[in-house]
């Protein structure tokens, strides 16, 4: 047992990394994605851990396969739209098992706080066939990342991890303990690691007997538990729906928590399913738990009274139950909506600006510039997924020529260039489209707050790392114009956009200024505003920025929020700022 000395107030994803480092793990690779960035960020705190941001989430788990391969516990993580990109190791590791244990984060957005979807990924433990752990609050992430390195090893597996928004970014007590470290020796074993077809054959009957193995597993382990109340409601459920049930309902209903929601046990479910009189599943987004208690031969209400949408909350639940909520759940005042603009001084607002006066057709990507689709600046067009503007802006010239080669581009970020656009610009330059590419490089990965990327020449702790040149990349890749801007100069980013878009070949344009929210980034005083010039035209006002206003028919501007960009200046027809 751990004495009071060691209980700490911790955060989801800081539990998880403490766990990774009390299970011993030596090697950490992630690409940040919100709401998993902070489990690596808190792990790169332990020295005893190596970690390091990837280009993408394929990578990463790739890095942390080769390091369980070598005999090390290893880890990576990432959101749900990122285990999409690390599928395809993925499926094949199942077959090839682990040598030192490997476990890897998924962080689901219930909600779509920060994310482009809203996708449950279950779906993918089924389909990869692997095991899924999925913990309800701090103390359970910190334990059943330890837990999640003991199945790896002794089922030959990886091990999904899944944590959600609230899981991840919320806090609560956790009890810590010592490190254990774990080392094994690598052996070489063609039949296991070298999936060609002869070989997976063969491994394929072994991911099936290992997941009946699993179920029996999962029929007696600790972390699917039966919590006894009335009877008259049983109610099967996880995660975060955990915590709203026992919040809303306390002992007043039966409980089965199921802490391994893949794969789920039969024989569990069924007895606790006898001893209460109304089955129900309770479960974010998609009827999993639910369709399987129903394979099961078992009558359930579940998504015939609870959306397969958003986020649940104790009211959602009191409503549909029919039950009454405490007023400490109420919320009677109407909270204003504050939709998301870019930050003052923002260096891709300049660009954006110069798009739309260009009428232009922007394809985006994601990123923090994807705020570049709100009003007044209005300038992108489609977001899909990461890096795929490049690839979008070629099919779509491709297809349309002249008409819109002349005014299409893409935009996307530095770090999501590195992520997964250069295959797009291969393409490209190899299939020749007359496309034309802006890389807004503002020098970090900003939207999930500030990350180093391989463009920054900084490693996860900010030491010195290899720096990608992005000029000489595309250079190397077949683009002969190549042409870098300073989005804070308006008439430049006009001028340069007009000559790549009129050219009968493909471009490239840098636009190149850091985020205006590193701490090493200098500013200007705070632009003032000459109210005898001002004449009220709200030029100022086209570029969005918050810490312009127009008050008493004169523009006014935030000292506290504006970094003396000039943007706005070259906007005033009057020069009154």
């Amino acid at each position: 047992m751990n004495n009071a000395s060691n209980k700490q107030l911790m955060l989801g994803n800081k539990a998880v990394a403490r766990g990774l480092y009390e299970a011993g793990v030596c090697f950490v690779s992630s690409y940040p994605g919100t709401p998993s960035t902070e489990i690596t960020e808190e792990a790169v705190k332990y020295d005893d851990i190596y970690c390091e941001w990837a280009p993408n989430e394929k990578v990463a788990m790739e890095s942390a396969f080769g390091a369980c391969l070598a005999g090390r516990r290893s880890f990576c993580a990432q959101k749900h739209v990122g285990l999409n990109v690390a599928a395809d190791p993925l499926y094949t590791m199942s077959y090839t098992g682990v040598n030192a244990g490997l476990v890897i984060v998924v962080a689901d957005d219930a909600g779509m706080h920060s994310s482009q979807n809203e996708q449950d990924s279950r779906h993918h433990a089924i389909a990869a066939k692997v095991p899924m752990l999925e913990p309800s609050d701090s103390q359970e992430a910190l334990e059943f990342a330890k837990l999640a390195y003991e199945l790896s090893e002794k089922y030959d597996t990886p091990v999904l991890l899944k944590m959600c928004t609230r899981v991840a970014h919320s806090q609560s007590i956790v009890s810590t303990s010592d490190r254990i470290e774990v080392k094994k020796n690598y052996e070489k074993d063609i039949a296991k690691y070298v999936m060609m077809p002869g070989n997976a054959k063969k491994r394929h009957p072994i991911v099936e007997e290992r997941i009946r193995k699993l179920i029996e597993y999962a029929e007696n382990c600790p972390i699917n538990r039966v919590e006894m109340g009335d009877t008259k409601i049983g109610i099967i459920t996880s995660s975060t729906s955990y915590q709203y049930v026992k919040e809303v309902f306390g002992d007043k209903v039966s409980v089965l928590k199921l802490g391994m929601v893949n794969p789920l046990p039969e024989k569990l479910i069924k007895d606790f399913a006898s001893k209460v009189d109304k089955l129900y599943v309770v479960e974010e987004l998609d009827p999993i738990i639910e369709d399987h208690v129903k394979k099961l031969g078992l009558s359930v209400s579940g998504k015939d009274m609870l959306p397969m949408i958003d986020e649940f909350s104790q009211n959602l639940l009191s409503k549909a139950f029919g039950n009454s909520v405490e007023k400490s759940y109420e919320i009677d005042a109407q909270i204003p909506g504050r939709p998301p603009v870019m930050c003052a001084g923002c260096p891709h607002r300049g660009l954006f600006y110069t798009l739309k006066k260009n009428n232009c057709t922007v394809l985006g990507d994601i990123g923090c510039y994807t705020l570049g689709a709100v009003p007044p600046l209005g300038a992108i067009e489609m977001t899909l997924c990461m890096g795929a503007s490049i690839g979008a802006v070629h099919g779509f010239n491709k297809v349309l020529g002249k008409e819109s080669e002349s005014k299409t581009v893409a935009v996307i970020g530095d770090s999501t260039f590195m992520h997964s656009g250069m295959t797009g610009l291969a393409n490209v330059a190899y299939n020749q489209s007359n496309s034309t590419i802006v890389i807004v490089d503002n020098s970090i990965t900003g939207m999930t707050g500030h990350q180093q990327n391989p463009t920054t020449g900084l490693n996860i702790k900010g030491d010195p790392a290899g720096k990608i040149d992005l000029e000489a990349l595309c250079k190397a890749m077949g683009f002969t114009n190549v042409r870098v801007v300073d989005p804070y100069n308006l008439k430049e980013c006009d001028e340069v956009l007009n000559e790549e878009l009129a050219k009968d070949e493909p471009s490239v344009i840098i636009s190149r200024r850091p985020c205006a929210l590193l701490k090493n980034v200098k500013h200007n005083p705070p632009i003032s505003v000459k109210e005898d010039k001002c004449v009220g035209c709200k030029s100022c006002m086209k570029i969005g920025c918050p810490a312009i206003s127009v008050r008493n028919k004169k523009a006014t501007i935030d000292a506290t929020l504006c970094v003396g960009c000039n943007v706005c200046s070259q906007l005033c027809p009057v020069g009154a700022l």
